[in-house]
């Protein structure tokens, strides 16, 4: 495993937003040297049945930035979401900040740029994002420095964002009792996510992991703060010296029964767009459903 560059006496102050229609967690990580603090996977909620648009959850955030006196500087998308649309722009144009995502970014622009039929209109090469972070960049949130892993295999863009003693894994693991992400989407694979899951589990076992989603299995409380250690002791799916032959085999059999997220032909649209939501030739905000195509 490679070496990386854990500050564990940073201890960064996180703050949780649970979207319980798409049980997805954002939160706002703040220095504690400074007023300085990043956003990392916001929601903007949609009635995708009305077709309508709000900004709610986004909203929350917003206000409780301006209510502690922070400085946004970074807006992070820890991949390319298939079950919520990001706010990223729209938080963006309240806060200021720069908004970074993975630099395969471009991978996933191009495989999904066809599937929607995109036309040359779109470019597929991560301009629309602030910044692209390839595996080992390092950046700054106040007085904090941070990097970032590349961890594919649930999506080829993944990235985990690593901020002193706090870890934001996206999708890549769940909470102990809820295991792993699925590895089918376009560009997934299963023996790439249990590689890019053993990178986080090679870090600090005290290392504090934030999760992206979680469910509630076996209807206990929901929860998305967890440790390496924790991980490394409990997952049900790569906990316990599970080997990388039974992760796959797992992983694809149960991938196959999973339905498709209900938000992925809106979230993909919207997501690898930086979050900004499509127009039509008239310039009318426009989405498009694909048929058997996905």
């Amino acid at each position: 495993m490679p070496s990386y560059p854990v500050d564990m006496t940073v201890h960064p102050e996180v703050e949780g937003f649970f979207d319980p229609a798409t049980n997805t967690i954002s939160y706002i990580v703040k220095d504690p040297a400074s007023d300085a603090c990043a956003i990392v996977d916001s929601v903007l909620d949609i009635d995708y049945d009305a077709g309508r648009i709000t900004h709610d959850h986004a909203d929350a955030m917003i206000a409780r930035v301006r209510e502690r006196g922070l400085k946004l500087e970074w807006i992070i998308e820890t991949h390319v979401h298939a079950d919520h649309l990001s706010a990223a722009p729209y938080i963006q144009e309240a806060l200021g900040g720069k908004i970074g995502v993975g630099a395969n970014i471009r991978v996933v622009q191009d495989v999904f740029g066809k599937i929607f039929n995109e036309g040359t209109e779109f470019q597929r090469d991560g301009s629309q994002f602030d910044a692209l972070f390839e595996d080992g960049d390092a950046y700054m949130v106040g007085t904090m420095p941070a990097f970032v892993i590349h961890t594919p295999g649930h999506t080829p863009a993944c990235m985990t964002h690593v901020i002193g003693d706090a870890t934001f894994v996206g999708d890549t693991l769940f909470m102990p009792d809820g295991g792993s992400a699925r590895a089918d989407f376009p560009g997934g694979d299963a023996g790439v996510l249990y590689d890019s899951i053993q990178k986080v589990l090679s870090l600090p076992d005290e290392m504090r992991l934030f999760m992206c989603h979680d469910y509630g299995p076996n209807g206990r409380e929901i929860g998305w703060e967890t440790t390496v250690g924790e991980e490394k002791a409990h997952n049900i799916h790569v906990g316990g010296g599970r080997s990388r032959e039974e992760f796959i085999r797992f992983r694809t059999e149960r991938d196959a029964q999973l339905a498709m997220p209900r938000l992925i032909i809106p979230s993909i649209q919207v997501n690898m767009r930086a979050g900004e939501v499509p127009t039509d030739s008239e310039g009318r905000p426009m989405l498009k459903v694909p048929v058997n195509a996905i």
